[in-house]
């Protein structure tokens, strides 16, 4: 093969002189090397590992019971470590799958208390298309997720009133007597979520979680959510029906004569930049073997801007008509200071009373570090 010289300024380069049936190879070659770089564009996945780790240190005292002096985990945000990952499908398809784990880095244990599921958090596969995503595995309830985004103290199972009025009641904290509350974890298992693409800030779900249990057709439940983002205002609403927890006819073993409960919240919060306010209404309704009672809970809150950091403060009531005929009161307050992107430190009071029973409070100072 000749070879001709090209100058250029500075430089000298090299250039072959192809002959007909040489060029005619390149192009063929070229042409596979392209489509099969299209085929691993369409073939693009990842995975990611990702997670927090949150500590704090200082005292709890739940209603009614006594003060415990603790270094504990899940201040601001319940700790975990997770994998996520997708593949391209190719015309806007994608197959994803999440799996994560809470654990109690104060003692290295895995779970947010013994005997907890292993990937607690969530455990899914799906399929995300311009048409919306569905999900099918063990997924975080969207009664959970509109609590957590329209409260100042987010998923705070220390500190947030409106998470101690929801998710610390009903079947779930024996430490203190009440009838309050939403039955059940944060999460669901055998369940299967559809979510809408958003339309101009609004969206929406639906949930059904099966029992897996033989003749037990009858037992499910079920939930639906919208959320709305639009500049400084953002709102949700969301409703929940269970007859079962874990496991079909099991109410039963949580409360006496138990059989069903239904809920329904509605949430918003406007952003003035200077201050960010919250507010959340929730309405419970509970049906037992023999009559019903129901619950209104209301929060507000508001978030306040102050140097580096932020001002938290929110209140939460509840009464319920029947049942035990309980007033619920709490609040908390606190501050977040933002160390870096990743990591803050906060410290926090709240204030927790059932009528009829001692006060509660907890205190404590925390550091939170995500990955």
């Amino acid at each position: 093969m000749r070879t001709a010289i090209s100058r250029s300024v500075g430089r000298c380069v090299s250039r072959p002189v192809v002959s007909r049936a040489s060029r005619t190879l390149l192009k063929a070659s070229t042409v596979v090397t392209l489509a099969a770089g299209a085929a691993s564009v369409h073939a693009q996945s990842s995975v990611q590992l990702y997670g927090q780790v949150d500590e704090w240190v200082g005292a709890q005292k739940f209603p009614g019971g006594e003060r415990a002096w603790q270094v504990s985990g899940g201040g601001m945000s319940t700790s975990y470590w997770g994998m996520k990952g997708s593949e391209d499908l190719g015309n806007g398809f994608k197959a994803i799958f999440t799996l994560e784990n809470f654990f109690r880095a104060q003692n290295g244990s895995s779970g947010r208390f013994d005997g907890d599921t292993f990937f607690g958090r969530n455990s899914y596969v799906g399929i995300e298309s311009p048409y919306g995503t569905v999900t099918a595995g063990r997924l975080t309830t969207q009664l959970f997720i509109s609590t957590i985004l329209f409260n100042p103290f987010s998923d705070s199972y220390v500190f947030s009133p409106m998470v101690y009025h929801v998710f610390l009641g009903l079947g779930t904290f024996p430490t203190y007597t009440t009838d309050q509350g939403v039955v059940g974890d944060s999460g669901w298992n055998n369940a299967i979520q559809y979510s809408s693409p958003g339309f101009n800030g609004l969206s929406g779900s639906a949930m059904y979680a099966f029992g897996n249990t033989a003749g037990q057709n009858g037992s499910k439940k079920y939930s639906v959510q919208f959320l709305y983002f639009n500049g400084p205002f953002a709102a949700t609403g969301v409703y929940q029906y269970v007859n079962f927890n874990n496991d079909p006819a099991d109410l039963d073993t949580l409360v006496s004569g138990m059989k069903s409960q239904g809920v329904g919240q509605f949430g918003a919060t406007y952003d003035l930049k200077f201050v960010k306010f919250y507010g959340q209404y929730m309405y419970t309704k509970n049906d037992q073997q023999m009559g019903s009672w129901h619950v209104n809970t209301a929060q507000g809150g508001v978030t306040v801007p102050a140097g580096p950091g932020t001002v938290m403060a929110s209140y939460a009531w509840s009464r319920d008509s029947g049942g035990l005929d309980q007033t619920r009161q709490t609040w908390a307050i606190g501050y977040d200071y933002p160390l870096s992107k990743r990591t803050d430190v906060y410290a926090a009071y709240l204030y927790d009373h059932f009528s009829g029973q001692s006060t509660g409070d907890t205190f404590g100072v925390g550091l939170r570090t995500k990955f």
